[in-house]
């Protein structure tokens, strides 16, 4: 991410416009058309849904998650989910997308959008994505952007007031305190025997939990707060207003036209229409405020919340006054009220921080502290002797915190005891630990405090979890997950299901509370679940720790294999959901492995060179190999530009073939068997892709290049072998080392000579022996004129010592140990 301001070398899009106008599918199609790509969204749950979304078309093992407190981190990341104010400002990508920017209007949270507005760029190409509201905003800042308006998919109609017991299925009823929430969800409950809870102060476990419980159609209600707004992805058909004014931090006030049109338009999705209206505890709306929600037409944005980047940290006192310095354009408002300017205020004052905090480093270490979040949003006092005791701790010592203190701190919090009320207040003080623990430099084995916290944050989700579901969901709408471990701990004696086992499993595992592990809890570990902790093997079983959980069954094309769980009947409906788009991830991550790691996605923009869209097209469809014939046309029509990416990405140009080296790899080959093998539905033929030559008897010939091998005569030869034998025999220098790759692949007489003339080369047949004649004075050597370009020339003395090209042959000696990892 380029920081820089304004950058013109870096297109700008903004595409502003109501809910459900495709927006962020949109910019999603767009970033995985760039090779790498950053999303700034206004929500961890909404985060996590958009990385759901992008794992499931490229895999995990391509992309990051990243909030406040979720670090999802693979080794080689491309693209980048995370929260705005997590987005990582060193990152330099090609695509750079922040949802929600009429956001930088935020009393609040407004100063971080309205700086990733000003100076949040990709290299190549910068989405904002928003409400119509921040159109003349982003035209007074960035005059050259191209702003475009987005018209909603389907129409949004006012329905009136409402009893909760005339409510339609698949409506949300919205209100703005938790009590008021639990207060709905109960009533609900009664009505209609279950809801769903979304709340904001949830952890992301609990949230993801209790909307996969509302997706998978467990429930069809949902009661929430107004987190439900910022763009989560919903099938509502109704939303129900249970109030209309809220508490926002500092004074309870009336919403406004636009934050009820926010909520109100999350019903309906895609083409689907949506209602809204409010319940009838609440008068109607006025006639306008529906006008202005069903036409989607509300007064412009005219000042965004700012807050000056450029801090002066050579004393408390110049922080604070640098921060409160002014802005200097009439289109932004200093930022009125911040905790962490309120925290430095009061921490400036303490005599033992004065005394600490007389240099640039203390200063700026004072800083950040004063930036971890007030999560629990009590007493604030509280909070900021909290940060005077961390940042007296940081001073002290090695300058790290206290492994004691730390115990002191988080061990109250490992305790899942206690009502909905209490897990959740222990909830909002262990993120503060969470955060902590993530801090780069504070803690003396910081991953073990970032798993010990987390852990403890899982548990109290978990515990939440099941408490909302024993209040608000009755028994009759949704299995126990306490009986579904009974369920299956226990399978009859003899039993042949895949599924046997992994109850037995469950019931050694302990759960939050030393119990048999539930559903929720298994679901999750799944979840959470680096690519190492699955096997597949070559039928396309997923087992998870040992134990067989799905398996990979025939989809459109072998790029597509879809998913079918093992006994799906004994998961509930949202755990199902969570479980498949889990696996779906991995299912991707198996395609990609396959193809070498080829990011095909990235070049299918429109703006894409057409020659280099058609290869990567033809690419991905061969799994990462096409011959010289599918490849030579666009091939030779490629730009520069182009050419280069390829080559960047391991496109290599071969003699026979145009492939990605890493996908003649062994791991590749053997992903590539298993592909082909279920879209085939046969088994993989006995040796393949162990053995680099096979007869042509033990592999159909119209399935040898899908498993990687080219036919040669009576034998076929794996594509990498082929490949290495091209190189030799059109190297000057390669006789030796192709008489060396024939002794090693055991082919002698008749079958050598047909492999090599099918190769283009020479038969190998020893050549005549040259005999020296004089003639009129010149001296000839019979028995070289025909000589091929493959062996010897004449008269030049092979040189050991010489490197082919990139791709050719290398030491051949362990070709029956598997293929080459070119």
């Amino acid at each position: 991410m380029n920081s820089s301001p304004s950058s013109r070398s870096s297109v700008v899009v903004a595409e502003l416009g109501p809910t459900n106008t495709g927006k962020t599918h949109r910019a999603i199609e767009r970033m995985l058309e760039h090779g790498s790509g950053i999303m700034g969204l206004p929500l961890r749950l909404l985060a996590r849904e958009v990385y759901d979304r992008v794992t499931a078309r490229v895999g995990e093992g391509r992309v990051a998650l990243m909030t406040g407190e979720e670090k999802r981190v693979p080794p080689r990341p491309d693209y980048w989910i995370c929260t705005v104010e997590a987005m990582p400002t060193d990152k330099a990508v090609d695509f750079l997308a922040v949802d929600e920017i009429q956001l930088a209007a935020h009393r609040e949270r407004g100063h971080v959008f309205t700086d990733r507005l000003l100076h949040a760029r990709g290299r190549k190409e910068t989405w904002f994505l928003g409400a119509d509201t921040m159109r003349p905003m982003v035209q007074t800042l960035i005059p050259h952007a191209s702003v475009k308006r987005a018209t909603r998919l389907s129409q949004l109609r006012y329905a009136g007031h409402r009893s909760l017991k005339s409510l339609p299925p698949r409506s949300a009823v919205v209100a703005f305190s938790a009590d008021r929430v639990y207060e709905l969800a109960e009533s609900l409950r009664r009505l209609r025997g279950g809801v769903a809870v979304v709340l904001g102060a949830l952890s992301p476990r609990t949230r993801n939990a209790q909307v996969a419980m509302y997706q998978s159609g467990e429930v069809q209600y949902l009661v929430a707060t107004d987190a439900i707004g910022m763009g989560l992805n919903l099938d509502l058909n109704h939303v129900a207003f249970a109030a209309l004014s809220k508490f926002d931090g500092a004074d309870q006030r009336e919403l406004y036209p636009d934050e009820l049109a926010q909520i109100a338009g999350r019903a309906g999705r895609h083409l689907n229409d949506g209602s809204f209206g409010t319940l009838n505890t609440l008068p109607e709306l006025p006639p306008r405020v529906v006008s202005a929600i069903e036409t989607h037409r509300f007064p412009a944005v005219r000042s965004l919340i700012w807050r000056n980047a450029a801090l002066d940290f050579s004393s408390p006192e110049a922080l604070l006054d640098s921060l409160a310095r002014a802005p200097g354009h009439s289109a932004f408002i200093r930022v009125e009220r911040a905790d962490d300017f309120d925290a430095l205020k009061d921490l400036s004052r303490v005599p033992a921080i004065q005394d600490l905090a007389t240099g640039p480093a203390m200063v700026e270490l004072l800083w950040q502290v004063c930036q971890i979040p007030d999560f629990r949003k009590g007493l604030f006092g509280q909070h900021v002797a909290l940060l005077c005791e961390t940042f007296l701790q940081l001073t002290a010592g090695d300058g790290k915190l206290d492994a004691g203190w730390l115990n002191k701190q988080v061990a109250p919090l490992d305790d899942v005891s206690g009502d909905i009320h209490t897990l959740m207040d222990r909830l909002a003080a262990i993120r503060i630990w969470t955060y902590i623990s993530h801090r780069p430099g504070w803690l003396h084995e910081a991953e073990h405090w970032q798993e010990r916290t987390r852990g403890i944050e899982d548990a109290l989700g978990d515990a939440l979890h099941e408490r909302l579901v024993e209040r608000f969901v009755q028994r009759a709408a949704r299995r126990s997950t306490r009986r579904f471990v009974k369920a299956t701990a226990r399978p009859p004696s003899g039993s042949a299901s895949p599924f046997a086992k992994l109850g037995q499993m469950l019931e050694e595992m302990p759960g939050a509370e030393g119990f048999a592990m539930t559903e929720e809890q298994f679901v999750q570990r799944v979840v959470d679940a680096s690519h190492d902790a699955f096997q597949v093997d070559a039928t396309g079983t997923i087992s998870f720790e040992g134990e067989p959980l799905a398996r990979l069954v025939r989809g459109t094309d072998r790029r597509s294999p879809l998913l079918a769980l093992a006994e799906p009947e004994v998961w509930t409906g949202g755990a199902r959901q969570r479980l498949e788009r889990r696996l779906l991830a991995l299912a991707r991550d198996l395609v990609t492995e396959a193809m070498g790691g080829f990011p095909a996605e990235s070049f299918s923009g429109a703006g894409r060179n057409a020659a280099a869209r058609g290869l990567a097209y033809r690419l991905s469809e061969g799994l990462g190999v096409i011959t010289q014939g599918e490849a030579h046309e666009q091939w030779r029509l490629l730009d520069e530009e182009a050419r280069a990416r390829l080559t960047e990405q391991g496109v290599c140009e071969g003699h026979r073939f145009v492939y990605v080296a890493e996908a003649l790899s062994p791991h590749a080959l053997e992903r590539r068997c298993m592909l082909t093998s279920l879209f085939l539905q046969r088994t993989c033929p006995t040796g393949v892709p162990q053995e680099p030559v096979l007869q042509l008897s033990e592999l159909d010939r119209r399935d040898a290049r899908a498993y990687g091998y080219e036919v040669l005569g009576s034998m076929v030869l794996r594509i990498d072998i082929v490949e290495r034998l091209c190189e030799a025999l059109r190297h000057p220098h390669g006789g030796r080392q192709v008489q060396a790759l024939m002794q090693d692949l055991r082919l002698e007489g008749g079958i050598r000579a047909r492999v090599l003339r099918e190769l283009g080369g020479a038969t190998g047949s020893p050549p005549p022996r040259r005999r020296r004649r004089r003639r009129g004075g010149v001296v000839q050597v019979s028995g070289t004129s025909g000589a091929h370009p493959g062996s010897p020339r004449s008269g030049a003395p092979e040189r050991e010592g010489r490197r082919p090209r990139e791709g050719a042959v290398r030491n051949a000696t362990a070709f029956r140990d598997g293929p080459s990892e070119s």
